[in-house]
């Protein structure tokens, strides 16, 4: 039996830019993983089933399971939300089902303030899943465009937050005052977002009293043209940092992890430690494991494949 005949159960991970598959053998082991362009905003002709089709090109017909954007209002299906606080196990019974493929639910923060999230919750899962310590009481922080900080407790969501951070530091780098006169930097410059993430401590203003210090500062010849995005970067993470342990991180005795991209946790984590708090562990992508782990759990592959 080939590598790829081996195939049970195929997890995706499709996004508003990007789409992420997975063939898994009954273990649980990823036996080949792919990546292209084609998120639900990118689409080839012959829209979401045709993006499938090339995804799963030459592998067998499984079992799918995907989550993420696909299930928003724009994807493939609607997908209704699960409210917080939910646990863990409320998913296996939650799952959009359908012969072509199968759709996990985002979560949804019903407060005075809500919010909500798609794909980040399957990445919750599979720290879960990888992590069983983290169960009784954790803060997971998932950075991206949109960054999101849960609150794990029992087992369950209780609470999380979405920080715009990427997506603000994108739009004033290249829609705003502050971008011009900057240079691509050929590398990182570590003073530069060092001195970033300390000036977001400063004072008691907010982030917008802060923001034109990228500019001023390249202008009187504190930080160099090409210093200016770590600078920008420094500055925006530290306000996050500040904002997201003072709303979800009560308690001093909870485990921090972040999932997600390397280089960028590890700026995160930089930033934790320029501010003096206990940097968190770094776990990686989780969404893989997180989609066999519902998969499994909601029954979805065959009890004799196992």
């Amino acid at each position: 039996m080939s590598r790829i005949e081996k195939g049970v159960f195929i997890g995706l991970d499709w996004g508003t830019s990007s789409l992420r598959g997975w063939l898994f053998d009954a273990e649980g082991h990823v036996l080949v993983a792919r990546t292209n362009g084609h998120g639900i905003l990118h689409l080839p002709e012959g829209g979401f089933p045709a993006a499938l089709k090339q995804i799963t090109d030459g592998w067998p017909a499984v079992p799918i399971l995907a989550c993420g954007m696909v299930g928003s209002l724009n994807g493939w299906r609607q997908v209704p939300y699960l409210d917080c606080p939910v646990s863990m196990e409320a998913f296996d019974s939650a799952l959009d089902r359908a012969p072509d493929i199968s759709i996990v639910p985002g979560l949804r923060l019903t407060e005075k303030l809500p919010d909500v999230m798609r794909g980040e919750e399957t990445q919750i899962i599979g720290a879960l899943a990888r992590r069983s310590d983290l169960a009784d009481a954790s803060l997971i922080i998932l950075p991206g465009t949109h960054c999101k900080w849960a609150r794990i407790s029992k087992n369950r969501v209780v609470s999380f937050r979405t920080f715009m951070t990427g997506e603000l530091f994108s739009l004033l780098m290249h829609h705003s005052i502050l971008g011009r006169g900057s240079t691509i930097p050929s590398e990182h410059d570590e003073e530069a977002f060092r001195l970033g993430v300390r000036t977001s401590r400063e004072g008691e203003t907010g982030l917008s009293a802060h923001l034109f210090s990228a500019r001023s500062l390249m202008l009187a010849g504190r930080i160099k043209p090409e210093g200016v995005r770590d600078y920008l970067s420094g500055l925006l993470l530290g306000d996050e940092v500040r904002c997201g342990l003072a709303l979800l991180g009560d308690q001093t005795d909870d485990k921090a992890v972040l999932l997600g991209e390397s280089q960028l946790c590890r700026r995160y984590a930089k930033a934790f430690e320029i501010l003096g708090y206990p940097v968190p562990e770094l776990l990686g992508n989780t969404a893989d494991t997180g989609l066999f782990h519902l998969a499994r759990a909601a029954k979805l592959i065959e009890s004799d494949t196992e």
